[in-house]
C-alpha cells in the first residue's frame, strides 16, 4: 500500500471540510477522487501533501506515518503534486522552468558551484538532460524555447506537471489537471499522465470532468460534505446509488 488515510479528518471552526475519510491508493494505480463541489476534494489533498495538517486522523505513506509533515519533507520522500493556479516562472522559458525545479528539488554543493568542480559540472549536464527528458515525456518539446506566459493555459499546465517530476515521485497528486483546457490540451494532458503513469508513478487525481476519470483510472473514490460515501471501479462507481444521488443526478447510469 503506497498511501493510506485512516480516520482523517480537517475542521475549520465548526465546519468539517473533511470528515473521518480512510482511503488507500495502491503502488501503480490511478486512482481518481471525485465529488460535487466542495465537497472536500482539494481540502484532502492537501492534507496528503501536507498543506494543511488534520484535526484528526493519519496519513501513511509508503510504509511510514507522515502525518503533519511538511510540504518539502513529503517530496523528499516522494510526494509530488501540481496545483488548480499554476505555478510557473512567466518570464523563463518552458525549458527554464523545468531546469528551475531540478535545481529547487537537487542537492546542490556551494563549494562546488564556487570552484565550478567536474562533479558540480557533471550535475548540471544531468540536470540540463533530466529537463530534456521530462519536456519530452509531456509532449512539450516543440514549445522548449517559449516563454512560460505566453504558452496556452493547458500547455502551462501540462508544464507544471513536468515540474513535479524533478523529485522523481512515486505519488504525483493532480488537482484538476485539465481544467479549462480545450480538447487538443485535453489531449495533450492525458497523453502527459498515461506516460508519467507508465514509467512508473502512482497517480492520485481530483477532476470534474467524470468522462475523463472513468476513462483514466483504474480506482474511484467519491467524497460528498467531507465525507466518502463510495469507492470502486469506474463501473461499480458508476452504477453505485449514492454516487448517483450525490453527484451524477438520477439518469446517469441509464
Amino acid at each position: 500500500m503506497l498511501l493510506r488515510t485512516s480516520n482523517l479528518t480537517k475542521r475549520f471552526g465548526g465546519l468539517s471540510a473533511v470528515s473521518g475519510v480512510d482511503i488507500c491508493v495502491e503502488e501503480g494505480q490511478i486512482v481518481g477522487l471525485i465529488g460535487p463541489n466542495g465537497a472536500g476534494k482539494t481540502t484532502l489533498i492537501n492534507l496528503v501533501s501536507g498543506f494543511l495538517r488534520p484535526t484528526t486522523g493519519s496519513v501513511f505513506f509508503d510504509g511510514r506515518d507522515v502525518t503533519g509533515k511538511k510540504p518539502h519533507l513529503l517530496a523528499r520522500m516522494g510526494i509530488g503534486r501540481t496545483f488548480q493556479i499554476t505555478p510557473i516562472f512567466g518570464e523563463f522559458t518552458a525549458f527554464k522552468n523545468i531546469v528551475a525545479s531540478f535545481y529547487l528539488s537537487a542537492d546542490r554543493s556551494l563549494v562546488g558551484s564556487l570552484f565550478n568542480t567536474s562533479t558540480y559540472r557533471k550535475k548540471e549536464s544531468s540536470i540540463d538532460d533530466l529537463a530534456e527528458e521530462s519536456l519530452r515525456l509531456v509532449g512539450l518539446t516543440g514549445v522548449r524555447n517559449e516563454l512560460a506566459r505566453n504558452l496556452p493555459h493547458g500547455y502551462q499546465r501540462v508544464l507544471d506537471l513536468a515540474m513535479a517530476l524533478a523529485i522523481k515521485p512515486k505519488l504525483l497528486l493532480l488537482d484538476e489537471p485539465v481544467s479549462g483546457m480545450s480538447q487538443d490540451e485535453i489531449e495533450l494532458a492525458l497523453n502527459a499522465i498515461r506516460k508519467v503513469h507508465a514509467q512508473g508513478t502512482t497517480v492520485l487525481l481530483v477532476e470534474h470532468n467524470i468522462s475523463i476519470v472513468m476513462g483514466l483510472c483504474d480506482h474511484i473514490v467519491v467524497i460528498d460534505y467531507g465525507c466518502k460515501i463510495a469507492e470502486g471501479s469506474p463501473d461499480e462507481v458508476r452504477k453505485d446509488e449514492h454516487v448517483i444521488r450525490a453527484y451524477f443526478g438520477g439518469d446517469y447510469a441509464a
